[in-house]
C-alpha cells in the first residue's frame, strides 16, 4: 500500500520525512499535471494522499464523500479509499489551530488580515471564525480587496499569510511592511521553506509573536496519519517531529573576524552531525577560478563582495548545512536574512592578537588595522547572531554550538 503527497512542485517537500515518524508506510510525491490526477486516484496500490497547492480545491470533484467540515471550508487536503469510496478530509483545520495555539496567538475579538483567497486561506478563515475573530478580512490579487487596498487596513492586529509569496525558492518575495502596522500583535505564516520569510523576521524584529507554517505542516500530517493508519497518535508525538525536523533541517551559521576558527570549527561540527560543510570563501574561490588574495589583488573588494553575496544567496537557502562564511559577511545587512533565514547564527569571538592572518588580504596591517576592522565589524556580529561564543579552545566552542543548537532549536 502507498500513500503520499499530490501536488505541482514537490521537489523540496518535507513530508515523505514528517510521515515517517508517524508510522510505517511507504509515502511518495505525486509531482502531477491536473489531466494526471485520475490516473492516481485510480492506481490500485495507492490507497490514501495528502493534496496540496494547486490541488485542494480540484481534488474534491473526485471524492464520492467529503467530511462535513472540509465541505464548508470548500477545500480536502487528505483523501483515503475505504470500501469502494474515494473520502475527502480537510486536516489542515486542526494543523492551523495547533499553529495559533503553539505561538500563543490570541484571535479572539480581534481584526485579522489574510493574505490570499487560495484553499488554504478558506481553511484559516473557518478556524479564525470557530475563534471568535471579531473581524476577518482577506486581501490577493485580484479578488474582493486587492493588496493595494492593505493601505486602509494599517489597524489589523494579527497578519496571516496565505500566499506563496516568500517561498522557496523566491525567498526575497514580499506583500507587505509590518512597520506600518501599529496594532499588530501576532503574525503566521502558513510557509515553512524558508524556516523564516521576510515576514517573519519582519515580526522577530518589532518583537511580537510570530510562527512559521511548520507547525502546521506537522499538526495537519498527524491527522492525516491517523486517518491513514486507523488509530490515534499520541498527542506528544507532534513536538517531538517538529524538534526532530528542525534539527535535521536549520543551518549553522558561524560569522566572525577573519581567521577566528570559522572554517576549523564548521569543518568538526558538520563531521560531528554528518552534514555538508560550506565555506563561503572555498565557493568564491570556486567561481572565481582565483585564490582570495587573488580576487582582492586583481578584481578589489567590490567584485569579491559581490561574489560573496552570490555565494550567500545560494547557500542560504539551503537547509541542514554548517556553513562558515568570510569575516566581512556582515557588511551587507541584507545578508542577515539569507543567512537567519533557514539558520542559526553563531559569532565566534576570538581576542585579535590571536586571529589568524594567514591568506587574508585585509588582515595584513597588523594589529592596529585588524583592531580597526573589529570595531566596525564588532556591532554587525553581534547584531547578526543568536550567540556569541568566546573562542579561546575549538573543542570547547564546538561542545557550546552544539549544546545550543540542541537545546534551542525551536527558538
Amino acid at each position: 500500500m502507498i500513500y503520499g503527497l499530490l501536488g505541482k512542485t514537490l521537489k523540496h517537500s518535507f513530508s515523505p520525512k514528517i510521515h515517517s515518524y508517524f508510522g510505517n508506510y511507504r509515502y511518495e510525491l505525486f509531482g502531477k499535471e491536473e489531466n494526471e490526477i485520475e490516473d492516481l486516484i485510480r492506481r490500485e496500490d495507492v490507497v490514501g494522499f495528502n493534496i496540496t497547492i494547486p490541488y485542494k480545491k480540484t481534488i474534491m470533484q473526485y471524492c464520492d464523500e467529503i467530511e462535513e467540515s472540509a465541505l464548508k471550508i470548500g477545500a480536502v487536503n487528505t483523501i483515503i479509499k475505504k470500501d469502494g469510496k474515494v473520502i475527502g478530509y480537510n486536516t489542515d483545520f486542526q494543523g492551523f489551530q495547533y499553529q495559533l495555539k503553539r505561538a500563543s496567538i490570541e484571535v479572539k475579538n480581534k481584526k485579522v488580515i489574510i493574505l490570499g483567497d487560495g484553499a488554504t486561506s478558506q481553511t484559516v478563515e473557518a478556524v479564525l471564525n470557530s475563534l471568535n475573530a471579531k473581524e476577518v478580512l482577506k486581501f490577493s490579487r485580484s479578488g474582493e480587496r486587492p493588496f493595494k487596498d492593505l493601505i486602509n487596513h494599517r489597524d489589523g492586529e494579527v497578519i496571516i499569510n496565505c500566499t506563496p509569496v516568500g517561498m522557496y525558492p523566491n525567498n526575497l518575495e514580499e506583500i507587505i511592511n509590518l512597520y506600518e502596522y501599529d496594532h499588530l500583535e501576532g503574525v503566521c505564516d502558513v510557509i515553512y521553506n524558508p524556516h523564516r520569510t521576510l515576514l517573519l523576521l519582519q515580526a522577530k524584529d518589532i518583537g511580537i509573536k510570530h510562527s512559521d507554517g511548520l507547525p502546521m505542516l506537522i499538526a495537519q500530517a498527524k491527522s492525516a496519519s491517523e486517518i491513514f493508519i486507523g488509530k490515534k497518535l499520541k498527542d506528544e508525538i507532534t513536538e517531538e517531529v517538529i524538534h526532530k525536523l528542525r534539527k535535521t533541517t536549520e543551518n549553522i551559521v558561524l560569522i566572525g573576524m577573519p581567521g577566528s576558527g570559522k572554517s576549523s570549527i564548521g569543518k568538526i561540527i558538520a563531521k560531528e552531525l554528518s552534514r555538508e560543510h560550506i565555506d563561503t570563501d572555498t565557493e568564491i574561490e570556486k567561481i572565481a577560478g582565483k585564490t582570495i588574495p587573488e580576487i582582492f589583488q586583481s578584481d578589489g573588494e567590490e567584485i569579491f563582495r559581490k561574489l560573496e553575496r552570490e555565494v550567500i544567496l545560494e547557500y542560504g537557502k539551503s537547509t541542514g548545512i554548517v556553513l562558515s562564511t568570510g569575516g566581512g559577511a556582515v557588511l551587507n545587512d541584507d545578508n542577515y536574512f539569507l543567512l537567519k533565514q533557514n539558520g542559526r547564527i553563531y559569532f565566534l569571538n576570538r581576542k585579535v592578537e590571536e586571529l589568524s592572518t594567514k591568506g587574508r588580504p585585509l588582515s595584513k596591517g597588523g594589529i592596529t588595522s585588524l583592531k580597526a576592522m573589529e570595531s566596525i565589524r564588532l556591532p554587525k556580529y553581534q547584531k547578526f547572531c543568536d550567540l556569541e561564543i568566546e573562542n579561546k579552545e575549538i573543542s570547547k566552542s564546538v561542545e557550546i554550538i552544539l549544546e545550543d543548537f540542541n537545546e534551542n532549536i525551536d527558538s
